[in-house]
């Protein structure tokens, strides 16, 4: 049985997680980047299509920023194409294709958590985005994109959040608490990328019904608890962790746009039989295993 994969994006944080996941289980797959291509996006994708012939794609393909998501505010055009015009372009040819597609998303299109602290499932309309004009623009843009995905029979929507593991890499979220001066206490739930890019892969594999999947580790946690961790596993000897006084004192001083801390439900991807590892428990495992 065909098992070709196309991965889009594969250079980048989440991108080479597939790469590394597909390898290691000898899954065929092939990579295209879609980065300043020298041809129309459409007219590469469908020449992807043709000579690969994948019985799935894969986007890890995206604007997030550098060095972090206030760059998102200055480079508006960039983001609205990576994360809205692109993935959509793919949904759209993929349609034609007859070919299924996975669309890597994002948790930070929430704020908070529900009454009683319980999280956010796929059900629950987004509430930090353009519509309720409170997100910055990255936000925005990604919860659009997800409303415009929805119209597509066979999408996946796979919901990342502060993706983390046991390399240390800048755009880890370990290795930025590590390195920051100051951090921001916040309840948030987040996902060990492995484990992420391990699950979407399962999505197809399992042919688990398409639609939205919140995956993150299961349980939140507190940027104090990993804290914690951290110096459990004396991952920073000799460092003081300083914190804000409160979001306000981080908006004032350091950041442009207010930040997406936010819970989600992840049951609905644990229910259909794809394993998650909790929270505290997956941080640890990466402390224990950390690779410089």
């Amino acid at each position: 049985m065909n098992r070709m994969f196309l991965v889009i994006g594969s250079s980048g944080y989440v991108g080479s997680a597939f790469r590394r996941y597909l390898g290691t289980n000898n899954l065929p797959h092939t990579c295209l980047s879609l980065k300043n291509p020298s041809r129309p996006h459409r007219e590469v994708l469908t020449e992807a299509l043709k000579n690969c012939r994948p019985d799935f794609v894969i986007s890890a393909a995206g604007y997030v920023g550098t060095p972090n998501v206030d760059a998102t505010e200055t480079h508006k055009l960039e983001c609205l194409d990576a994360n809205i015009s692109i993935p959509v372009l793919i949904a759209d040819v993929c349609r034609e294709h007859g070919v299924p597609f996975g669309h890597v998303s994002t948790g930070c299109v929430y704020s908070g958590s529900k009454p009683g602290g319980a999280g956010f499932n796929e059900d629950d309309p987004p509430n930090f985005d353009f519509r309720h004009n409170n997100s910055g623009f990255y936000s925005g843009c990604k919860a659009l994109a997800e409303e415009m995905l929805a119209e597509y029979p066979a999408v996946y929507i796979w919901r990342l959040r502060y993706p983390y593991s046991a390399f240390n890499h800048p755009k880890n979220y370990l290795s930025k608490l590590l390195r920051y001066s100051t951090l921001v206490e916040a309840r948030n739930s987040i996902s060990e990328i492995e484990e992420f890019a391990a699950a979407c892969v399962q999505c197809h594999l399992k042919k688990i019904p398409f639609g939205k999947y919140n995956i993150t580790n299961p349980g939140s946690v507190t940027t104090r608890e990993v804290v914690a961790l951290l110096q459990k596993y004396n991952m920073a000897p000799g460092k003081e962790f300083r914190f804000f006084a409160d979001e306000a004192e981080f908006l004032r001083t350091a950041a442009k746009v207010p930040r997406a801390n936010c819970v989600l439900d992840s049951s609905r991807i644990t229910g259909r039989g794809i394993h998650l590892t909790e929270v505290h428990e997956a941080i640890e495992s990466c402390l224990k295993n950390w690779r410089a």
